[in-house]
C-alpha cells in the first residue's frame, strides 16, 4: 500500500500548520488536493466575489504545481457555494477560463450556508502525469 505523500505550495505553510490538514495528499497516481478558498495573502477572504472564486481558482493551481499537475490533470471537482442560484454566472466565467476545452472534469456543485467567512470553496482530484 501506498503511503500517504502530502503537498504544499510555497508560502502558505501557516495557514495548513494552524488549521493541521495538507494542502493535498498524494496517493498512488491520484492527487486529492483539499478544498481551496478565495484567500487573500492575508488569508482573508476576498470580498468582491467574482475575485474571490478567480483567487480560489489561483490558490488550486499553486497546489496542482506543487504536485508536478496543472488544472488540465483533474478529473472530479467538488464546489461548495453559499448562493448558488445568484453566483452561477461568475463560477461559470471562472470555470470556463480553467477548463476551456473538453473534456471537462466530473463537476458536484454543493449549495452550503457556511464556508468560515467564504463564499466558494472548491476541492478536486487530479490524476498524476507520468504515474502508472
Amino acid at each position: 500500500m501506498t503511503k500517504p505523500d502530502p503537498v504544499f505550495p510555497s508560502g502558505r505553510q501557516d495557514l495548513y500548520e494552524t488549521n493541521r490538514y495538507s494542502a493535498a495528499i498524494r496517493s498512488g497516481d491520484l492527487l486529492f488536493v483539499s478544498g481551496q478558498v478565495g484567500s487573500r495573502e492575508d488569508g482573508t477572504p476576498e470580498p468582491d466575489f467574482a475575485t474571490q472564486v478567480q483567487r480560489a481558482f489561483d490558490n488550486l493551481t499553486e497546489v496542482l504545481h506543487a504536485a508536478d499537475c496543472s488544472l488540465s490533470d483533474i478529473i472530479d471537482v467538488t464546489s461548495f457555494h453559499t448562493d448558488p442560484e445568484a453566483q452561477f454566472g461568475d463560477i461559470m466565467q471562472a470555470k470556463d477560463r480553467a477548463f476551456p476545452e473538453k473534456p471537462y472534469p466530473n463537476w458536484t456543485a454543493v449549495g452550503v450556508n457556511w464556508l468560515a467567512g467564504f463564499d466558494f470553496e472548491i476541492k478536486v482530484i487530479a490524476r498524476i502525469p507520468g504515474c502508472a
